[in-house]
């Protein structure tokens, strides 16, 4: 009777192996990493891409095509929502924010690009602006 359990539990325990190793086999097929590489047999220099079009919004997840030779198709992407569109592709170093200007109530800053990302055109500086804090910062006075 021993003998029987035992081996009941040890053939239990292989095919709990083996259906684990299926299951992990088949989500890597589907991985988004091998769809990217899919995506074109081309070298990114030769491929050309599109911008990166979000599912809804302006910004999160979203789609952009890659086009090489007479092959185009679909590949992920993202652009942060806390960014401009324009310039999603192109990566910048940016300075400090600058003062308040009173006439337009904004303040601005310029950066150097970095990196151009997706064979992206992108500028070499850029000047992106956004309005002015309403709160003024307040000094704290010492009481004694």
């Amino acid at each position: 009777m021993r003998s029987v359990f035992s081996v009941t539990l040890l053939l239990l325990l292989v095919f709990m192996v083996t259906t684990e190793a299926n299951k992990r086999q088949k989500n890597h097929k589907g991985s988004r990493h091998e769809k990217t590489k899919a995506a074109s047999e081309c070298s990114s220099a030769e491929t050309h891409y599109g911008k990166c079009v979000p599912e809804s919004g302006d910004c999160g997840e979203g789609l952009r095509e890659a086009t090489c030779n007479d092959r185009t198709e679909k590949i992920a992407c993202r652009i942060p929502c806390n960014w401009k569109k324009d310039i999603s592709d192109c990566k910048y170093k940016f300075g400090h924010w600058g003062e308040c200007e009173a006439a337009s109530n904004t303040k601005s800053r310029s950066g150097t690009l970095k990196r151009a990302m997706f064979n992206a055109e992108c500028q070499t500086t850029v000047k992106v602006s956004k309005p002015c804090s309403p709160k003024v910062k307040k000094t704290r006075d010492k009481v004694q």
